[in-house]
């Protein structure tokens, strides 16, 4: 979904994606796909997809019950994912690498170049009662890891919404990137390295935000999500999705849908997002 990283990141990620698949006795056809940075670099095996993950954090070990070997243990198996075939961890230097093998999916992705949407897709009405079923079947799994602290949520609402963080924020099994370039139609769920307890409504939260571009869009979401989104926890949980994505606007990120997340925290709280922590906003 991203494009490609600096020469010589590209170079490396490159190096360790061919002795993942040499470790696992794959062979890699068919163009990169990058992830934020270069962080990841995935390749399609034949039926299978080999993602490699490069971090430089001490405690890049897997933890018990998060990323995508949690999920392939503690998430119904009705929940639409790539199923896990294998993992190896391995480090070099100051680079620790994580190899994950996968089913390869072959539904198009619903927008493979960008998170948020730029035009219609055209989903059908199941693919929208999927998508309901497939959330709530979710939440109703054993979640390990807290997906966005309440740290980081105590100073995000003053410093990109503009109003004091919540006293209480209330808790569901969620897939914690839910966007457009995560889903595919027919629907399954991509990418499930940050899933774990989020705020409630945060999912269908966040995959509004990102159709704002689109209003048919995300009038279909507020529409379908509306038990969720409607409730004081839902709402909450919106305003986690648009404090996170005011906070990428403000690193550089989404400039064309800046305004429209301000309009829609505006409408939630009555307060337009400052424009201190966003120039962007300023106009």
């Amino acid at each position: 979904m991203n494009s490609p990283p600096d020469e010589a990141t590209q170079v490396r990620m490159e190096a360790a994606h061919h002795t993942a698949a040499l470790l696992l006795g794959l062979t890699c056809t068919g163009p990169a796909a990058w992830g934020f940075q270069g962080r990841t670099m995935g390749r399609r095996a034949g039926n299978q997809w080999l993602r490699v993950n490069c971090t430089t954090k001490a405690n890049a070990q897997r933890k018990q019950g998060e990323g995508i070997v949690g999920a392939s243990t503690l998430i119904p198996d009705d929940v639409p994912r790539p199923r896990l075939h294998d993992v190896i961890d391995w480090r070099e230097d100051e680079h620790v690498y994580q190899a994950e093998m996968t089913d390869y999916v072959s539904h198009p992705v619903i927008s493979p170049d960008r998170a948020d949407l730029a035009h219609d897709p055209g989903l059908p009405d199941e693919w929208w009662s999927s998508l309901c079923r497939v959330l709530s079947r979710l939440g109703q799994a054993e979640g390990v890891r807290t997906t966005i602290r309440p740290e980081w949520i105590e100073r995000a609402f003053p410093q990109f919404l503009g109003i004091p963080a919540p006293e209480k924020v209330e808790r569901v099994t969620g897939h914690a990137d839910l966007h457009w370039g995560n889903l595919t139609a027919p629907l399954t769920l991509l990418d499930w390295e940050r899933w774990g307890l989020v705020p409630v409504g945060y999912d269908p939260g966040l995959l509004h935000a990102n159709s704002l571009l689109v209003p048919q869009v995300a009038a279909r979401l507020r529409s379908e999500f509306a038990p969720v989104l409607d409730t004081p926890a839902g709402r909450i949980g919106e305003l986690v999705a648009l404090a996170e994505m005011l906070q990428a606007v403000a690193r550089g990120w989404y400039p064309e849908l800046a305004p429209l997340l301000a309009d829609r925290a505006a409408d939630l709280t009555g307060v337009r997002p400052p424009t201190s922590a966003n120039p962007l906003l300023a106009g």
